[in-house]
């Protein structure tokens, strides 16, 4: 089934990470970081089905060769925590063959980032035949004409006039300093530090103690950069990637579409939790039992009907006489009760229906993130060991260094890898967090839990259903032969008022789970486990009606016919 799935994510040395790894790893080639000096190799990975480099026309043609692509980015940034590439995992619908996939994600990536002016370098993965995604790897930094690099961020001076603080570049500045704007130092006012314009500082004789001017904190982010980087972009692509997928869902004929919203804003209330009122609304919903108290109200108006079955039967014993009305009240009370039980029974085999239907959606999911979730543990041990190996290897052996740091960027791209499968089992899953996913499992347990809880109720149910099966023979063949017809009229004058009842009963118990057409199976299956036949009933139904109409004409006074007579003028 299409699913939506868009994780964004910043390729950055200070998490450990490399344009170039990360561009080796998803494209599964071999590759040179010319930065650090290590060797990626990751050609034995299995499951790439497709890659490609897509570049806007300023970006020099050598770049096509994502190896020169990636290391002229590591080239260009300087500092040990750069953000070197934006990178987007997208899970692609598996209804669509190879050659629609690519179609769509060349598409929507030429659109969204490389007509905006981004490289791209992108490949499609699919590892066990069942789970198509794509890795998109973008650039960060915009570019000129000439095919050179802009700068992300400028340094920005804050500058004062007449008491006025405001911002300059320095390109700005020149211009600036001519309308009487001057850059800010720190001085040393006594015992304090404080930031003073070089004309105020000198006339009073105060000492420089800093030679960098004051600046804003992050400095002037470049007006692409600062698109680039924005939220509302961000949710722009998210809504793209949607319509793009739903369009070429629609091109090929298939009827499937995703939906980019979350699951609050699409008006999908229901979290994964382990409460007690948050799982009986779940389960409400889902038309299954709510809890045990939902059980246990369903118990006690099973003994509320026993009990009034045998104020019926005691009823009876205490009669004198065979009293035919007594006998019809009894075996209709009796059938109310075993309709009341069928009903019971086909209710929890709906409810069973869902929960294993519910247990077969999120079982495969909930053991593919298990097993994920292990990996992942795993890996980041391992990393761990390996950053404690390399603190220890002597700065005297480069060659062990070297093989240490390819480990690492190779256990950080599998990292990487790994959350990026977490993060899509846990949309599948309808969750949002690895609390989601905990409490999820823990409702699993309870729904099987509630299995067990339903199978033990059949059993009792079903028991009940044969001993009222048996008292119901027992009162219908109490009379005699030659008050068979007597008991059948009566029991057809007096069984509308009983199923009122049982109707009030159902829907006092099931409340809006209350079904009439599983009322009419449960009364049509009954009938048949008491051998009785409704088509007798509403044959002989029928005609009383007709008798009784009839009897009514015929008690009806004669019409007399008024005579009209002519008038002679």
């Amino acid at each position: 089934m299409a699913i939506y799935h868009m994780q964004a994510k910043v390729v950055s040395r200070g998490s450990g990470r490399s344009a170039v790894a990360a561009s080796a790893y998803m494209s599964c080639s071999r590759m040179y970081n010319d930065y650090d000096g290590i060797q990626h190799d990751y050609t034995r990975k299995q499951g790439l089905i497709y890659q490609e480099v897509m570049l806007p026309p300023m970006a020099p043609s050598k770049w096509n060769d994502r190896e020169q692509l990636w290391n002229a980015v590591e080239e260009t940034e300087k500092t040990k925590d750069s953000r070197l590439a934006r990178e987007f995992v997208v899970a692609l619908p598996v209804e669509l063959d190879k050659d629609s996939n690519i179609s769509l994600l060349q598409d929507f990536i030429q659109k969204n980032f490389v007509d905006m002016g981004m490289c791209a370098d992108f490949a499609i993965h699919d590892t066990d035949g069942h789970n198509p995604h794509a890795h998109i790897l973008l650039t960060v930094r915009p570019l000129n004409e000439n095919g050179t690099w802009q700068y992300k961020t400028e340094k920005e001076y804050l500058c004062i006039k007449d008491g006025e603080e405001k911002g300059f570049t320095a390109s700005e500045f020149k211009t600036a300093q001519k309308q009487g704007w001057e850059k800010q130092y720190r001085y040393k006012v006594g015992k304090k530090k404080e930031y003073l314009t070089s004309s105020v500082a000198q006339g009073k004789g105060y000492e420089r103690i800093d030679k960098h001017p004051k600046s804003s904190r992050y400095g002037r982010q470049n007006p692409i950069s600062e698109q680039w980087n924005s939220d509302e972009q961000l949710c722009i692509w998210r809504v793209n990637w949607a319509d793009a997928v739903n369009k070429m869902l629609a091109r090929n004929q298939i009827n499937a579409t995703i939906d980019h919203r979350s699951f609050a804003d699409q008006g999908i209330t229901e979290q994964p939790t382990i409460h007690e009122g948050y799982i009986a609304q779940n389960m409400e919903k889902n038309g299954m039992i709510a809890d045990r108290c939902e059980i246990n109200r369903q118990i006690r108006a099973d003994n509320k009907m026993l009990r009034e079955l045998k104020a019926q039967v005691a009823k009876l014993a205490q009669a004198v006489e065979k009293s035919i009305p007594i006998i019809a009240e009894t075996l209709e009370a009796i059938r109310n009760h075993m309709i009341f039980t069928q009903y019971h029974l086909l209710h929890n085999e709906m409810q069973k229906e869902v929960i294993h239907d519910w247990m077969n959606h999120f079982n495969p999911i909930l053991n593919k993130y298990n097993t994920v979730k292990k990996k992942l543990k795993s890996k980041v041990t391992e990393r761990i060991e390996l950053n404690v190996k390399k603190e220890k290897t002597s700065i005297l052996n480069p060659i062990q260094h070297i093989k240490l740091n390819q480990q690492l960027t190779t256990v950080t791209e599998e990292i990487e890898e790994l959350k990026s499968r977490k993060e899509q089992l846990i949309f599948q899953a309808q969750c949002s967090t690895d609390k989601d996913m905990t409490n999820l499992s823990k409702k699993y347990d309870q729904m099987n839990n509630n299995l067990d809880i339903l199978d033990s109720q059949d059993i009792s149910l079903k028991k009940q259903l044969e001993k009222d099966a048996a008292a119901f023979r027992e009162e219908k063949f109490r009379p005699d032969p030659e008050q068979y017809t007597e008991l059948l009229d009566t029991r057809i004058q007096i069984r509308p008022d009983f199923r009122d009842k049982l109707i009030e009963q159902l829907k006092g118990t099931f409340g809006k789970y209350y079904d009439y057409h599983r009322r009419d199976i449960a009364a049509n299956e009954v009938d048949y486990l008491n051998v009785e036949d409704p088509n007798v009933f509403s044959h002989r139904a029928w005609e009383l009606k007709y008798q009784r109409e009839q009897e009514i004409r015929r008690n009806q006074p004669a019409r007399t016919k008024k005579k009209s007579y002519d008038m002679e003028l």
